[in-house]
C-alpha cells in the first residue's frame, strides 16, 4: 500500500528552526531529534493498537470493492489538486500579509509579543484549515477505489496516533522564534546598528524569517494530505 508519509528528507521547518540553534549545533539536529523521536512514538502497546485497526483498513477496501467508484481516480485526482491548491494559496496569502505596523524601539519586548500572538493565530488556522481538508480527502477516497479506501482508513489511523504529537512538537515553534529574536537583537547590538523605527533592519530579518518559517509549518501540516492526493495520480 502506498504510503502519504514522507519522512526521508529534512523539511524546509527542520531547515529554518536550525537558524535558531546555537553556534556550533549541527542543523542536521533537529531532523535527527524528530527522527529520534518518531522511534520512540510507538511503544508496544501503541503497536498492538495498530495492528489490531488492521481488519478496519481491509473492511474499507472491501466495502469499496462491492460498489463502482463514485468518480474515477484522474478526475478526482484534478479536483482535490485543486482544492489543495486553493487551501494552500489561501493560508500562504493570510501568512505573508503582515499587519500594518510601525515597532517602537523602545519597546522591542512587545514586538516578540506581537509575532508570538501572530503566530498562534495562523497556527490554529492552518490547524482548522487542514484538517478539514484532509477529511474532505478522505471521505473523497473512501468513495473510489478499494486502494484508496484502505489509504483513507489507513491515513485516519495514522493521524490518530501521530496528529497529537505532531501538535506538541508544533507547540514549541515559539520557544525556537524567541530564540532567534533573542540573537538577531543581541547581534545588532553588538553592531551598534540604530534601533530607530525606520532602521530595524534586524526586527525586518526576523520578520522575514517568521513568515518563512510559518510557510514551512504549511508545507508540513500539507504533507500527509499531499501524499492522498498524489496517490490518486498512480491509481488505475
Amino acid at each position: 500500500m502506498r504510503s502519504s508519509y514522507r519522512l526521508s528528507h529534512p523539511s524546509g521547518l527542520a531547515r529554518q528552526l536550525a537558524r535558531a540553534l546555537p553556534a556550533g549545533v549541527s542543523p542536521d539536529a533537529p531532523r535527527q531529534d524528530v527522527a529520534e523521536r518518531l522511534g520512540q512514538w510507538l511503544n508496544v502497546a501503541e503497536a498492538v493498537e495498530l495492528h489490531a485497526a488492521q481488519p478496519a483498513v481491509t473492511a474499507a477496501g472491501a466495502a469499496a470493492a462491492r460498489r463502482p467508484p463514485r468518480t474515477e481516480p484522474a478526475a478526482l485526482h484534478a479536483t482535490l489538486s485543486t482544492e489543495l491548491d486553493r487551501v494552500r494559496a489561501v493560508l500562504a496569502r493570510s501568512i505573508t500579509t503582515a499587519p500594518a505596523h510601525k515597532p517602537d524601539p523602545d519597546d522591542l519586548d512587545t514586538e516578540f509579543a506581537l509575532f508570538h500572538q501572530r503566530l498562534g493565530d495562523q497556527q490554529r488556522r492552518m490547524e482548522m484549515s487542514v484538517d478539514s481538508l484532509r477529511e474532505h480527502v478522505r471521505q473523497q477516497l473512501a468513495q473510489s477505489t478499494p486502494a484508496m479506501a484502505q489509504l483513507a482508513a489507513t491515513d485516519a489511523v495514522m493521524d490518530g496516533f501521530f496528529g497529537g504529537r505532531e501538535q506538541r512538537l508544533l507547540s514549541t515553534l515559539p520557544a525556537f522564534l524567541k530564540a532567534r529574536f533573542a540573537a538577531l537583537r543581541r547581534e545588532a547590538a553588538q553592531a551598534r546598528e540604530p534601533d530607530t523605527p525606520d532602521d530595524l533592519r534586524w526586527l525586518q530579518s526576523f520578520a522575514a524569517e517568521f513568515e518563512q518559517t510559518l510557510l514551512a509549518e504549511l508545507d508540513l501540516r500539507l504533507q500527509p494530505v499531499t501524499g492522498l492526493i498524489e496517490a490518486l495520480a498512480h491509481e488505475h
